[in-house]
């Protein structure tokens, strides 16, 4: 065979494998097209060019109205194959994008059994691909610190450029409109420690240390002591450098354990929304040991972020989005699930509820307003064009989750079997 002969035959094969492609993503496109012909509710606008297909209900009457820009048909192959994932994908690769991002996510959510259906068509390697990355990142000991490292170790000076001053990586509680993200997340510690009924004689066991606000917070204001653990070295040393800085190294003292290593008892107990990377098969143990370590008259309160109910076991038993890219080995219990847990594996009571999942939804936009003014420093620190639209991906993502309320956050206070509100103690 002489050389001109191999370079026409390779041409001829490449040729033949571009219109393979151009057919698969054709192929693709028409799948994708058929399921959001299912759209129900809002108004779904697919743009290729000049060309605009609407979805769903009239965009003059329909309350939530998004718009998709196509980019690279290679979209539609990365959601016909792997679903809600793919669509994720296929947006951190920049095939499509959106004015409206959050809108997009809210849509889907509203019809969630249109959502469920694309889920369903994931290709069979797709599904066995995502069920080995879950049970290769199983929250062991081991594996747990690694899969916190992968997300609160991306550097301190990342998180410093979208999150307030204190640094609070969770839900923040706006009592009105007018409150800035800093004033809302310091409310929302004193409305945790007033929850706790802190006082100067507790000893507060925190589960989930951040990067110490909460700690600093609740020893330097209401005079307790503090033991607050993490197993995320960035944050471990933050919160070190951050409680010497304030003089409080007799009030607050930091440690670099996994919560399954620690021991002692304690007047109060807080865990602010760290069950989410605690692992299903985790929940048992976790709660019983909270038990264990809060007094017989103590007060304990976690704020978790849950998911619906109903939808429980279908998010047990599925890899998305968030624990994919995120939060790898992470997942949301229930309200039902932590209520079935206490009482089969704890003497605690629950004594006080709050769903804070709205306050949620505005702490979001506000973490993304900051992320997208402050993106030229994010670029400085190494983080690439995917990682960005990753990152803008999901924060829509939650956004949108939150203001449709497949998902929520709960403040839930319980109290040890001895626990009385007329003690002389409170």
């Amino acid at each position: 065979m002489t050389n001109a002969t191999a370079r026409r035959g390779i041409d001829e094969l490449r040729g033949h494998r571009s219109k393979m492609f151009s057919r698969s993503h054709k192929i693709a496109r028409k799948l994708v097209m058929r399921q959001l012909e299912k759209l129900q509710l809002g108004c779904l606008r697919i743009h290729e060019g000049e060309h605009c297909f609407e979805f769903g209900e009239n965009p003059d009457f329909a309350s939530t109205v998004a718009d998709i820009h196509v980019h690279d048909f290679a979209a539609y192959r990365d959601v016909a194959f792997s679903g809600s994932v793919g669509s994720g994908e296929a947006y951190m690769s920049g095939y499509w994008s959106s004015p409206n991002l959050t809108n997009v996510v809210r849509i889907f959510v509203m019809n969630l059994s249109t959502l469920d259906s694309m889920d369903q068509s994931q290709s069979w390697a797709s599904k066995m691909a995502l069920r080995a990355f879950s049970f290769l990142n199983r929250n062991s000991k081991e594996g747990a610190r690694k899969n916190i490292g992968a997300h609160y170790d991306l550097s301190n000076e990342f998180f410093s450029l979208f999150l307030d001053e204190r640094m609070m990586y969770s839900s923040a509680i706006f009592p009105n409109d007018g409150y800035s993200l800093s004033e809302a997340a310091t409310h929302k510690l004193k409305t945790v420690c007033d929850k706790l009924r802190l006082k100067e004689s507790d000893h507060l066991l925190e589960i989930g240390t951040g990067w110490g606000g909460l700690a600093i917070y609740a020893a330097s204001e209401y005079g307790c002591r503090v033991t607050t653990t993490t197993i995320s070295k960035e944050q471990y040393d933050q919160a070190i450098s951050a409680v010497k800085k304030l003089k409080l190294d007799g009030r607050v003292k930091v440690l670099l354990n996994d919560y399954r290593e620690l021991n002692g008892s304690y007047d109060k107990l807080v865990s602010i929304e760290m069950i989410e990377a605690v692992g299903h098969e985790n929940y048992a143990d976790y709660f019983r040991l909270c038990g264990k370590l809060l007094k017989p008259d103590g007060l304990m309160l976690i704020q978790a972020i849950t998911i619906a109910d109903q939808r429980y076991e279908l998010a047990k038993n599925s890899v998305d989005f968030i624990q994919r890219y995120i939060f790898p080995g992470g997942g949301l219990p229930s309200t039902h699930k932590i209520m079935e847990l206490v009482a089969r594996h704890t003497p605690i009571n629950l004594v006080d509820f709050e769903e804070i999942g709205h306050h949620y939804a505005k702490t979001l936009k506000m973490w993304r307003e900051s992320f997208w003014s402050r993106i030229d420093a994010v670029r400085d620190l190494g983080f690439d064009e995917r990682f960005i639209r990753m990152w803008d991906y999901y924060l829509c993502y939650c956004e949108g989750g939150f203001m449709e309320r497949t998902i929520g956050t709960g403040q839930y206070v319980f109290a040890g079997p001895e626990y009385r509100v007329d003690s002389p103690n409170e």
